[in-house]
């Protein structure tokens, strides 16, 4: 059985991070979304909401796993048996940073973990957490970028309702 693992912050999950996992579960027997701790961010989702609030948005795909972790990517999936790591691209932009670290991930696990790298659809190309996050914060229109409920979570945050 072929499983993957495709990591990421999520906060909060948008129609791009979804693009990505719908896809992988079609390219793979099991997909692993990990929602990481990532110390260089500070989320505005907890691990725990940031969790179910993918739980809920991929309730629909049997063969995908929400789970969080903490600690090198690697690591992680030599504990879980895991050889294969799902990147989504929006733009060259990203695939500098995203081939540093494969290579990076490549060499400390001794040549144990590829990427697998996919092009996000390009109505999505635009979208980031951060940017829907900044459009929420100002009551803007986050509809076309997040599944409902991820919207009124982001409202909430900022205080504001949706009717």
């Amino acid at each position: 059985m072929k499983t993957a693992l495709y990591p990421g912050s999520f906060d909060p999950v948008t129609y791009g991070h979804l693009d990505i996992i719908k896809r992988a579960s079609l390219m793979f027997d099991k997909v692993i979304v990990a929602v990481m701790c990532n110390s260089a961010k500070t989320p505005l989702f907890t691990l725990d909401e940031r969790v179910k609030m993918l739980e809920e948005s991929v309730k629909d795909l049997d063969n995908v796993i929400i789970e969080s972790f903490d600690g090198l990517l690697i690591n992680y999936c030599k504990e879980k048996n895991i050889h294969i790591v799902i990147r989504g691209l929006r733009a060259i932009t990203d695939f500098e940073y995203e081939l540093q670290i494969a290579q990076t991930n490549k060499e400390l696990s001794h040549n144990e973990v590829d990427t697998v790298f996919l092009t996000t659809n390009l109505k999505y190309s635009y979208l980031s957490s951060s940017v829907v996050k900044e459009i929420a914060s100002y009551n803007g229109d986050i509809t076309p970028c997040v599944p409902p409920s991820i919207a009124d979570k982001l409202y909430k945050k900022f205080g504001y309702t949706r009717t």
